[in-house]
This record gives structure tokens, sequence and C-alpha cells, in this order.
């Protein structure tokens, strides 16, 4: 596999709630994570005293995260809404040659920072709230 172009991990917001995507707005940096909790059911009889866990137990979650500069366009007018509206309307995380990751999330956090000589910047958090769909390239 070719080494991929970290500018080509997309977020996307859905503008309309009809499935009409756009990539979020200045973004210089993007992350998503997935987690799985873990259920321990070990006991005394556990083989060789080994942790034993219960497969396709416990609860997954995503998150993302963005920072870039602040454009004021209509996908940051979108994730404001999104935010003191209480939302979770899908987004779309597009992973180069890898495949779309798309589902509910919330906005569980927008920073805004700027100083007198340098530009106005803003940092994303999302969580998933919902079950995600995976597409592969």
């Amino acid at each position: 596999m070719a080494v991929q172009n970290g500018k080509d991990l997309l977020v996307k917001i859905d503008l309309t709630s009809d499935g009409n995507f756009q990539t979020v707005a200045g973004l210089r940096a993007t992350r998503i994570s997935f987690n799985a909790e873990s259920v321990d059911v070990t006991s005394l009889e556990s083989a060789g005293g080994w942790r034993e866990l219960l497969a396709g137990a416990g609860v997954k979650s995503a998150s993302i995260s963005g920072s870039g500069i602040f454009r004021d366009a209509a996908s940051d007018e979108r994730a404001r809404q999104i935010f003191f509206d209480g939302e979770t309307p899908d987004f779309q995380v597009v992973i180069p040659d890898f495949g779309v990751v798309e589902g509910p999330f919330q906005v569980s956090a927008i920073e805004y920072a700027g100083t007198h000589d340098g530009e106005a910047t803003y940092e994303l958090s999302l969580a998933s709230a919902g079950q995600l769909s995976f597409t592969a390239a």
C-alpha cells in the first residue's frame, strides 16, 4: 500500500439532513479514533489464570477531532447549529484508500482561538451517537 496524504483524510458534515455532505471548511488536522470496551469474564476456572473477555459485548464508540483555520463557511455554521441545538446528524469520515465511516455524531466541543498577529483558528470534537457504517474504498 502506498503512503497516503494526510490532507485526504476528510471530515464531512450533512448540511441539510438529506445526505448532502460537505467537507468541514478550514481543517488542517483531523483524527478519528475507534474504541471498544471489554467485558471481563475471568473466574477462578479461567485456564492458567488468564483473563477472559466476552466476545461481542461492551460498548463501541468513535470520536473525531479536527483543528484548522476558521473560515465561517456553511459547514462551520452547521457545526455551531448542531452544537447549540443538541442535534446528532450524520457525518462522514473519508479515510484515503481505506473507506468511508458514516453515522450520527454529536458535536461535543467547539473551541475558537486567535492572536492579535495571527489567524483565527478552531477545534472541533465529535462523539459517536449511534451505529456507524463502514464502506470500503
